[in-house]
């Protein structure tokens, strides 16, 4: 009798259940972590509601609460409209919790498996969204920063690291190509989710609301529906499966970072190695970050009428002329947005060949040149230029994200990559308040102190050029992990037993397993679900980007 017969214990939700039978073709996994990353993505496009909320009480115009109310009061109040700022705070909430609770509960994901954790993350993610609704139903803040901000950040992090060990062991050939695949989809969920609640804004506003909180419940059903089905579509490959016809390269450690050993969670984040990755994505988001959430003022600050064919300073400009220039800067935001998405994937499947260490050089060391050089460019008002430098720059910015989890299985193993991931996204976590303080807080600095809208952001790119010339030196001092790191044989067993992997049913069928089913039609139907939402998302995006160069 074929091994392969032998009934799995557990629920549905086991990892034992998800260990994938012979014939399986490893291309059905993708696009099921697409699944989850387009929809916990639209994170970063959370910006669509904070107009809107802003006016949820005046409905046309924003009904300020007296100057007198403190903080406290404008949490709970419910006869004025919350301020910008206090919806700003979302965003701190998503990454904070995103980094904190991959760092937590990776250990067990890797335990679990990617399925428990993905529908664990569509629970918290979409349940966030159903709270908030509920928050904004009530006019209670709160509950908007502990529903998608608190619950629906713990899914954030759930939702992103859950395929990442998986995929790096179906493509141990292509480790750099398979994580940019689907943390592409984290990048790109903002521009199928932003378009989206937009057109379900409009269509549920009323005299009474201004269609949020429905958007909420809509939008928290479709991902629900989206996020478990990609969830459900997780396989992990059998233990010692590889891809037909592929032969692991023997370690040259004169050469190459790439052990074939593993290193133990508790061991990883203990080594030099580690924080000096930490310290190397820390630094790559920080400079990237701070630019992503400023692309929209500062293009207009800098080059102002210039935008629209005008030799006007930024000051100067009519309320008519500013609304112009804002739908121009608009493009520019989309524009970085589909750089950022490519260069996740283009990145990513670039240090395949060049390697993981190689490609953090070149992000280093291009973007120092390339910060170094937006000022020249602003000043000589070469605004094509202007944007291909920042272009370049977001891609590096999401390929940063992409490239470290190869990263980390080259220098620890493959065996607990995704809760080493997890704690690597503290990094994240640091970053996505340094960024944004850190370019805020220099531009109010200079603009109080009578520096031209123009010029407020040129110590800025110096100081994170300076950031990335640090993120170099770095990534310089990564080396190989010590073997006295690795784990040893019984320390593999024990952690098998420990995680009651049944991976050794399949054994048997290795073989089996890598003849892929080269056509399947699962295949076709499966990316085809996660590229129709994206295209339109990318024509969307495509639209507002023509209007940068007209």
């Amino acid at each position: 009798m074929s091994t392969a017969s032998i009934a799995l214990p557990g629920g549905m939700l086991s990892r034992q259940r998800t260990i994938a039978k012979p014939g399986f073709n490893r291309w059905l996994v993708p696009p099921a972590a697409l699944a989850i990353h387009l929809c916990i993505g639209m994170a970063y496009g959370f910006s669509v509601f904070w107009l809107p909320l802003s006016r949820a009480v005046g409905i046309t115009q924003p009904l300020a609460c007296s100057a007198d109310m403190g903080f406290f009061q404008q949490m709970v109040a419910t006869g004025c409209d919350w301020k910008i700022s206090m919806l700003g705070w979302m965003y701190t909430l998503f990454f904070v919790f995103l980094g904190s609770s991959a760092a937590v509960w990776g250990g067990w994901l890797e335990k679990a498996g990617p399925r428990k954790a993905g529908v664990v993350a569509a629970c918290c993610w979409c349940g966030g969204l159903l709270i908030s609704a509920l928050g904004v139903y009530t006019h209670q803040i709160w509950m908007l920063w502990l529903g998608s901000g608190v619950i629906g950040g713990i899914g954030l992090g759930l939702g992103y690291i859950s395929p990442v060990s998986t995929l790096i062991k179906w493509f141990p050939d292509r480790r750099g190509m398979a994580t940019g695949m689907a943390i592409m989809g984290f990048g790109g969920g903002a521009m199928i989710g932003a378009p989206l609640a937009d057109g379900l804004m409009k269509y549920f506003a009323s005299p009474t609301s201004v269609g949020v909180w429905e958007t909420f419940v809509c939008l928290a059903a479709i991902y629900f529906v989206f996020m478990m089905g990609g969830a459900l579509g997780y396989r992990v490959p059998a233990e010692n499966w590889k891809p037909a016809g592929w032969t692991p390269p023997a370690p040259d450690k004169s050469k190459s970072m790439i052990t074939d050993k593993h290193v133990h969670l508790n061991v990883a984040w203990r080594t030099k190695q580690f924080w000096l990755v930490w310290a190397v994505l820390c630094l790559n988001v920080t400079a990237g970050i701070g630019i992503l959430g400023m692309a929209s003022p500062l293009l207009q600050e800098v080059f102002g009428g210039k935008l629209i064919g005008l030799d006007v300073a930024f000051n100067d400009l009519t309320a008519a002329q500013k609304g112009q220039i804002a739908a121009v800067a608009a493009g520019f935001t989309g524009l970085l947005s589909l750089f950022n998405i490519g260069g996740r994937f283009f990145w990513a499947s670039l240090s395949d060949k060049l390697g993981r260490k190689n490609t953090y050089f070149v992000f280093f060391a291009l973007g120092i040149l390339l910060y170094a050089s937006v000022p020249f460019a602003s000043q000589a008002g070469a605004l094509v230029l202007f944007v291909l430098m920042f272009c370049i720059i977001l891609s590096m910015y999401g390929g940063g994200f992409a490239t470290v989890p190869a990263y980390l299985a080259d220098m620890f193993g493959t065996k607990m990559v995704g809760a080493i991931h997890g704690r690597l996204l503290t990094a994240w976590s640091t970053a996505g308040v340094l960024g944004p303080v850190l370019v805020n807080y220099i531009r109010e600095y200079q603009l109080e102190h009578g520096v031209a809208r123009a010029d407020v952001y040129n110590i800025t790119m110096y100081i994170l050029a300076g950031l990335l010339a640090l993120g170099f030196v770095c990534n310089w001092l990564v080396t190989s992990v010590a073997e006295e790191h690795h784990m040893s044989d019984e320390e593999l067993a024990e952690e098998k037993k420990i995680a009651d992997d049944t991976h050794q049913h399949f054994v048997a069928d290795v073989e089996a397993l890598a003849e892929e089913v080269k056509h399947s039609w699962k295949v076709t139907l499966a990316w085809a679900v996660v590229w129709v939402p994206l295209a339109w998302g990318i024509w969307i995006t495509l639209q507002k980007t023509a209007l940068l160069f007209r």
